[in-house]
């Protein structure tokens, strides 16, 4: 069982950073609404993803790394990184989408963003927010993939 539900947690995280990216490009052209739409998808995948992850340790599913020994330091550097990003990434993620749903409050709907004071100043905070947000994100979903594929290669399931 916890194989599968690791697989389906490397899915979601992937599938995550793919709206991710494609949120931001959204935003980048001015289309607010699929903006908004592909980045509560990618909430909705990394928060699965954390659920799968959790579930998969919890169930004692754990991989070391067994590989080269002139790699460990590089890996265990990603991994330690990884971590204190991924760590990072959640309150950071939670702030930025506070603050989109407050502008969106203040405002009604997406149209009136800039003619509402209230939601002008929230989307600035939201801005502000997700230029951390979105390159954490972007790092911590890429190492993961990294992390993955090491220890797909590299890997020795470890039972506790």
């Amino acid at each position: 069982m916890a194989p599968i539900i690791n697989q389906w947690a490397v899915i979601t995280i992937v599938l995550s950073g793919i709206a991710l990216v494609i949120g931001v490009t959204f935003i980048r052209r001015g289309n607010r609404e699929m903006h908004m739409r592909f980045m509560l998808l990618a909430s909705v995948l990394a928060t699965l993803f954390l659920v799968l992850y959790l579930t998969r340790l919890g169930l004692g599913y754990e991989k070391k790394y067994v590989g080269p020994a002139e790699w460990r330091g590089a890996y265990f550097a990603l991994l330690i990184t990884h971590i204190l990003m991924a760590a990072l990434n959640l309150p950071l993620a939670v702030g930025a989408l506070y603050w989109a749903s407050r502008g969106l409050r203040a405002a009604g709907n997406l149209s009136r963003i800039e003619s509402v004071p209230q939601a002008r100043a929230a989307f600035a905070t939201h801005r502000r927010w997700t230029r951390w947000t979105v390159p954490v994100w972007l790092y911590v979903a890429v190492t993961g993939w990294i992390i993955y594929l090491v220890l797909g290669s590299y890997g020795q399931l470890s039972v506790r």
